[in-house]
Formats: C-alpha cells, structure tokens, sequence
C-alpha cells in the first residue's frame, strides 16, 4: 500500500480521484489519518450533497462519522489504478534483490523506439523507480510525470 506521503504527493500533484467501490483512502486530518477505508456498497458509499462528492459512512458504529467531504479523504490509489495513471509510458514492473522496480518512458514522444534503433525496445528514456512495496515504486514513478 502507497503511503500517506506518496498519496498526498500524488494529490498535490493533479491526480484527481473519482470514487468508486474498492477504492481505498485516509482521511487527511491528524486524529484519523493512516486509518485506511474502503469504499463499498454495504460500508462506505459515494454521495452527492448539492453537487459535492460526500463518502458516506453507512451503519458504521466504531466510527463517529457520518460522512465526510472528497477535499479531506486522500485516495491511495492500487496497483492496478497507478498503472492505468502511468497509460503507456509504463514499460515494466521487476524484482531486483528485495526491492520492486518500475520502468518508465521519461520523454513520451517516442517510446515505442526511444533509442532509435529500430528494433522498439525503448532502451533509452527509461527511467526506473525502487521501492519494497510495488504499490511505492508505482507511484513514485507517477510522481515524477505528473
């Protein structure tokens, strides 16, 4: 799972979040912070509350809340949602020792055969990003794009 750090980064940076059932958040402010929620139908559901986002906490007895405002949850985005975030400049996901490393194309203007050497393995204007989470290196790698 990303970090409070990394989400928060990713938030300041523009990656902009619409809710949906599985998707994971914090609430940003100090006494609940790192306490990570989930959305679902049968818990925590998305509301619209005149024309905002509300996540809505429903039969929730272990929690004060009822329902709080998209602008103090920060999304903790999955693997699986960094890695459309990434789209095509994504090129690789790798094991090295105990660390994960993902490979990015850094110049998105050609990819496809970054090196030019015709043969489309894009060796050059690869960056990778180490982390021991993968979720971790995901996300710095989208950092550094956005």
């Amino acid at each position: 799972m990303i970090s409070v750090e990394l989400a928060r980064g990713l938030s300041e940076g523009g990656v902009l979040w619409e809710p949906a059932p599985g998707d994971r958040f914090t609430i940003d402010q100090p006494n609940v912070v790192g306490e990570v929620f989930w959305i679902s139908h049968l818990t925590i559901d998305v509301h619209t509350f005149h024309g905002q986002p509300l996540l809505g906490f429903n039969g929730t007895t272990e929690w004060a809340l009822d329902s709080v405002t998209l602008d103090t949850a920060l999304w903790m985005p999955r693997e699986d949602q960094l890695r459309v975030l990434l789209g095509d400049r994504f090129v690789g996901l790798r094991r090295e020792g105990g660390d994960w490393l993902v490979d990015v194309v850094a110049d998105h203007a050609d990819h496809a055969d970054a090196d030019g050497d015709g043969d489309g393995d894009g060796s050059s204007g690869v960056t990778t990003f180490r982390d021991a989470d993968p979720e971790c290196a995901y996300a710095l790698a989208l950092l550094s794009l956005v």
